[in-house]
């Protein structure tokens, strides 16, 4: 079957990101091109920050169909792109690149990706307010995603002052001061009381932190108990955060989902094909040992 065997023929698609190593996306984007029979590829390149211009140049150079972006260049990557959907422009992140005529376009799918599985829960979310770990590209998306969700308030956490503060400016008027608010780690005692849903976008607790947690048993305790602990983080499995959670009996939600989905979308778009989303999502709790 086209797909299994790589050819003179075969067009590339990947993943950048520093680090990359850990990615389960090739995994997932793989098994959905064999099972389509596409004569495509998907590989995942270690690309340093400074250097995302020349890997970009040599991804044309080689016509290299589209790509996915991680961690720690979803926002450094947008002034290298031609083209930008309105969409990543609001969230001010892009996690998937394509070729275009003018060059390299890029769009956000890890709204969609995030949204997947709560929508699919029956809560109250316009009375729900929610705090969201971290401020980077990953937090932008979260935050968009709950926006569209429609929680009335979004409490935005981290440690670096003037990157909150930016972070802040940078959404529409119509939300700042009124939904959405960004505060310095120490208020989270004042915050998590309230909190309907508590979403993770910082790297703690992902390998090789895998050991580390943003937030320990004391900080959990005072969550709501109806609360739902949301970690992006997809292996280990379960993260430490959301292993505490599971031991309080609160909700727990790991990124396995909004990695799926979000890679599918990018998939759909890359090869204007109907993906087979259970097949990446088997594929990856397979290799986890989720299955």
């Amino acid at each position: 079957m086209a797909g299994t065997c790589i050819t003179g023929t075969t067009k590339v698609l990947a993943v950048i990101g520093d680090p990359v190593k850990h990615s389960l996306s090739p995994l997932m984007h793989n098994a959905a091109l064999a099972a389509l029979g596409l004569d495509y590829v998907y590989l995942a390149f270690p690309i340093r920050g400074e250097n995302l211009g020349t890997a970009l140049a040599g991804f044309a150079a080689i016509d290299l169909v589209g790509f996915n972006i991680t961690i720690p260049h979803k926002q450094a990557i947008m002034p290298l792109l031609q083209d930008i959907t309105p969409l990543a422009q609001a969230v001010g992140a892009v996690n998937t690149v394509w070729r275009t005529d003018r060059g390299w376009a890029g769009t956000n799918t890890d709204v969609l990706g995030f949204l997947a599985p709560l929508r699919r829960l029956d809560r109250p979310w316009a009375d729900l307010p929610a705090v969201v770990l971290g401020n980077g590209g990953a937090a932008r998306a979260v935050v968009a995603g709950l926006l569209e969700l429609g929680c009335p308030r979004i409490q935005v956490v981290g440690r670096d002052g003037q990157r909150l503060r930016q972070f802040q400016a940078s959404w529409p008027g119509e939300f700042r001061g009124d939904r959405l608010h960004t505060h310095p780690w120490d208020d989270l005692p004042h915050l998590l009381p309230t909190a309907g849903l508590l979403v993770n976008t910082t790297p703690l607790g992902m390998a090789p932190q895998v050991d580390r947690t943003p937030l320990g048993p004391g900080d959990l305790d005072r969550l709501p108990p109806t609360a739902l602990v949301y970690d992006l983080i997809y292996t280990p499995n379960p993260t430490q955060l959301l292993a505490l959670a599971q031991e309080r009996g609160l909700g727990a939600i790991d990124g396995l989902e909004m990695l799926v989905q979000q890679g599918a979308e990018a998939l759909r778009l890359w090869t204007q094909a109907e993906v087979p989303v259970e097949i990446m999502g088997q594929t990856l709790r397979n290799h986890l040992g989720l299955a």
